[in-house]
């Protein structure tokens, strides 16, 4: 009898921490929710138009202000033809100094996470160096609405929609946008 009761507990502990090991806890998926967000910001400031396009669902949306692209086609597109305009910057840059550059970074993130489901707010800005002494200075900032969901284990954004509070039509209207 002792040893019956004995192998239920053991068989009852074993399966929750199994069960428990199956589900990720908050710290977790915020965690693999801020990688996402700066694999985004890398892939968008190298112009890597197929990472940009990864950190996104196969049906996802990205709303940037100037309309939308849906699916990751789409939204690789977007990248590539962002990428094009940078590079014809480049070529017509006479100046002779190196070519100037831009990085964008995010702070104040606020995630809410339900089950595979997840909305994010953060702000982001962006500094570059296309002036003429190449210094580094603000040139842009905003925030981002997002939505996430967790796709085999990886979260990916559903719909991710870009204010910019240097584009009139861009900008951010009414109250705060993280609840």
């Amino acid at each position: 009898m002792l040893k019956s009761i004995f192998a239920c507990l053991v068989f009852v502990c074993l399966f929750a921490v199994s069960s428990a090991s199956a589900q990720s806890s908050y710290a977790e998926d915020r965690a693999m929710i801020e990688d996402l967000q700066a694999r985004y910001m890398f892939a968008l400031d190298f112009g890597d138009a197929d990472a940009y396009a990864s950190t996104f669902t196969v049906d996802g949306v990205l709303n940037h202000g100037g309309g939308e692209a849906k699916g990751r086609d789409a939204i690789r597109n977007y990248i590539l033809e962002n990428r094009k305009r940078t590079e014809a910057q480049k070529a017509k840059d006479t100046s002779g100094l190196r070519p100037a550059a831009g990085r964008h970074n995010i702070s104040n993130i606020v995630i809410k996470v339900n089950g595979n489901n997840a909305v994010g707010r953060a702000y982001w800005f962006h500094v570059g160096n296309n002036n003429a002494k190449r210094a580094a200075e603000l040139d842009s900032f905003g925030h981002y609405e997002d939505e996430m969901v967790k796709v085999n284990g990886q979260w990916l954004f559903s719909k991710r929609r870009i204010y910019n509070e240097q584009a009139e039509k861009r900008a951010a209207t009414g109250g705060n946008p993280a609840w």
